[in-house]
């Protein structure tokens, strides 16, 4: 006998005051709830209903396992349901919006090592520039590079963003390196165009605590940050580059930072998501993994050490005769 099923059925019955209900509310038959229930009587060696072909009424020893059986059968259903949902939390879709570079330079790895911890979550992966609506849009966590969002949606600063002024080893050996945004004047400069306005975003120094904005008159302005970074590495000018593009270039030696006295790092990379209560598993985990493995990260930052080893003009190697 399935005590288990047998006790369940009997508390259904007794609630709904029908065998017929209570095979209703257990997607079975009368004679299989009326099958379990005598089964159980044998095996107690008591008679739990008062059976006539009308109704059924508990017995004085029915109400008594009644009152007895039925908060911890619902405890355990609900034991059960929790460990059966738990299993379920490892298993789905979870949805990610971000910027092209901040996907692909900053979450790929992430999410390679996330899917080996969780092999049977999906992730679905959106990369835009633009800020994406979570519900309108479906998304379960988003990723935006730049200021905190505004919405009323819960935000997470991972690390910060710098802006750093960089130009290419080709391009400074034919220009002087300049020291001060009067002098940036003189050169050739690159832009990114905010996608929501279109307009070429300025770029930004921090002096004596101060935030100042600084407009070039762009040679090349791009909508694409990644592809900024790419054409001032090629020498076409001189950008102010975000540390996600800009720190692998800067460490290999592809780019040279300029002006680090007055680097902003105002910005960050935000972790977003809407504020739910009853938010999967599955996207509580990938939250939590994002945190642990990003917040404070210095995969994308550049610390002053590097910075200034950074400007240093490289010198060649001396080979043996």
């Amino acid at each position: 006998m399935d005590e288990l099923r047998a006790i369940s059925s009997f508390v259904r019955a007794a609630e709904l005051g029908s065998f017929q209900k209570a095979a209703e509310a257990q997607n079975t038959t009368p004679q299989a709830v009326s099958k379990a229930i005598r089964q159980l009587e044998q095996q107690l060696g008591i008679r739990l209903f008062h059976r006539t072909t009308r109704k059924s009424s508990l017995t004085q020893e029915g109400e008594r396992l009644l009152a007895s059986v039925k908060p911890n059968l619902e405890g355990l259903i609900g034991a059960l349901s929790s460990t059966r949902n738990a299993a379920r939390d490892n298993e789905g879709i979870v949805r990610v919006a971000a910027g092209g570079a901040v996907g692909r330079k900053v979450l790929i790895p992430l999410l390679a090592e996330f899917q080996q911890r969780f092999p049977l979550i999906q992730i679905d992966l959106m990369l835009e520039e633009r800020f994406s609506d979570l519900v309108a849009e479906r998304i379960d966590v988003g990723f935006r590079a730049g200021n905190p969002p505004e919405s009323q949606i819960v935000s997470r600063r991972l690390f910060s963003v710098q802006q750093i002024v960089c130009a290419a080893p080709a391009y400074l050996a034919q220009h002087a390196k300049p020291k001060t945004s009067d002098e940036l004047r003189a050169h050739r400069c690159t832009a990114y165009r905010q996608p929501g306005s279109g307009r070429p975003m300025p770029w930004e120094f921090e002096i004596n605590g101060d935030t100042r904005f600084w407009h070039p008159a762009p040679a090349l302005c791009c909508n694409d940050p990644e592809a900024e970074m790419q054409a001032v590495a090629a020498g076409m000018g001189i950008g102010q580059i975000d540390s996600i593009n800009a720190t692998a270039a800067i460490r290999s030696g592809a780019l040279v930072p300029l002006m680090t006295d007055s680097l902003s790092e105002r910005m960050g990379l935000y972790l977003y998501y809407a504020h739910r209560s009853d938010m999967p598993g599955r996207v509580r985990h990938f939250i939590d993994f994002t945190l642990e493995r990003l917040r404070d990260s210095t995969d994308f930052y550049l610390s002053r050490a590097e910075l200034a080893a950074a400007q240093r003009p490289h010198k060649p190697r001396k080979t043996r005769k």
